[in-house]
């Protein structure tokens, strides 16, 4: 069979762990990326169970691995630094098979940029327009005009393949809340757990990183676009700075300057992942709020399951249509339910916390793992791999979260 092209629009974390997949399967690809340079300035990310089983696929996941930490167990605090949750990662190994592992953003993209030639990747390429005609789909972008056999828009929240193919489709809202992120210097005794506290409209989230530093998140519920007082540092230690230890700690070990800040928001459900010969990818699909730490996660197994159904075929298109199936209902229920816990996590009238905090205090450890079967337990289609448990498409409910957030990958 001729060797067939795809232009993947987005160099992030979906777009090249797709690229990879079909790479990997003989396919010529292009990484058109509107940055002058493949780079990430974000902070952590959580890699979860199903996210390292698609690294595995990708053939990626023991290299990943070098770069990441693994804490012995995590939960949710309250306002007092008093446990409402606690999370075994031992147990999330003996249910899942793999951990959680939490990397620096930019060392996972540059894993993942030398993992494709770098005659596959084009900086400096942003897109001005996409069409999909009889002779197939059209990339026209600053480096010039890409014509192929398929067209991936990994391009995130505000992608500009949606918007030149699915031009009826809503634009993003704000989900309510604004988030800072950052990392700490490496500390001579890093907290031994990471944590989530949950506070009245605002939450504090710490978790381990290689070399003894600590990556941080905080949100505050606040209008779009709300100016800072000050330096965004000088914010926190303003909104946080008398929470509980290491809190403070953390935030005195946080460079003034390496302070991230980025109002939230999801994408409303779209009616289809793909259009002829285009498929959307990621945040460009399905922009979800961090609360459950899985819009990289849900990414890379978008990657995986586009190469997987697109191989053994030429009809694209219907490999398409099998793709959109397989992750819509998915990926849009893995959406509401993090976008639920946001409104749990950022409950501020003092009896709902009262009440959010005891439903999490009661609820046991088995149970909060066990209703995040759905969203952990994937496996790659076709994959003779299994979870402990079996994953299915049921959404479920918990009052209780893990450790850590990440962020939306496109703002």
């Amino acid at each position: 069979m001729p060797q067939r092209a795809a232009t993947i629009v987005g160099g992030g974390i979906g777009g090249l762990a797709a690229a990879i997949a079909l790479h990997r399967r003989g396919w010529r690809v292009e990484v058109l990326e509107r940055a002058p340079e493949f780079t990430e300035i974000g902070a952590g990310i959580s890699l979860w169970p199903n996210a390292l089983r698609a690294l595995d696929a990708l053939g990626l996941a023991d290299v990943v691995r070098q770069l990441g930490a693994v804490e012995a167990s995590g939960g949710v605090r309250d306002r007092r630094g008093r446990w409402l949750s606690r999370t075994d990662n031992a147990e999330l190994v003996r249910r899942f098979g793999h951990p959680l592992l939490v990397v620096h953003r930019a060392e996972l993209l540059r894993a993942l940029t030398e993992a494709l030639p770098p005659a596959c990747l084009r900086p400096g390429s942003e897109v001005v327009a996409v069409r999909d005609d009889d002779r197939g789909p059209v990339v026209e972008h600053r480096g010039g005009v890409s014509r192929s056999d398929l067209v991936v828009g990994a391009d995130g929240l505000r992608s500009a393949v949606r918007r030149a193919l699915w031009p009826d489709a809503p634009g993003p809202r704000y989900a309510g809340y604004t988030a800072w992120r950052m990392v700490t210097e490496p500390l001579a005794e890093p907290p031994a757990e990471g944590a989530a506290t949950w506070g009245r409209g605002e939450r504090f989230g710490y978790t381990a990183l290689p070399g003894g530093r600590m990556y941080c998140f905080a949100t505050a519920s606040l209008p779009p676009g709300t100016a800072a007082r000050s330096t965004d540092h000088a914010e926190l230690l303003r909104r946080f700075g008398a929470w509980p230890d290491p809190i403070p700690a953390l935030l005195a070990a946080v460079p003034a300057d390496a302070v991230l800040r980025h109002d939230l928001y999801e994408l409303p459900p779209l009616p289809s992942f793909v259009h002829g010969r285009v498929a959307l990818l990621g945040d460009a699909a399905h922009a979800m709020t961090p609360n459950l730490g899985q819009g990289a996660c849900q990414a890379l197994e978008d990657a995986v399951t586009l190469a997987v159904c697109l191989d053994g075929t030429q009809d694209t298109a219907a490999a398409l249509r099998s793709y959109d199936r397989l992750r819509r209902p998915r990926t849009q229920a893995v959406a509401r339910r993090s976008a639920r816990l946001g409104a749990i996590g950022q409950l501020a009238w003092p009896p709902a916390v009262l009440l959010r905090d005891t439903a999490a205090r009661l609820t046991p450890e088995r149970a909060t793992l066990r209703s995040m079967t759905p969203v952990l337990g994937w496996t790659p289609p076709g994959s003779t791999a299994n979870a402990t448990e079996a994953a299915t498409g049921t959404e479920t409910t918990t009052t209780t979260t893990t450790t850590t957030e990440t962020e939306n990958e496109s703002h």
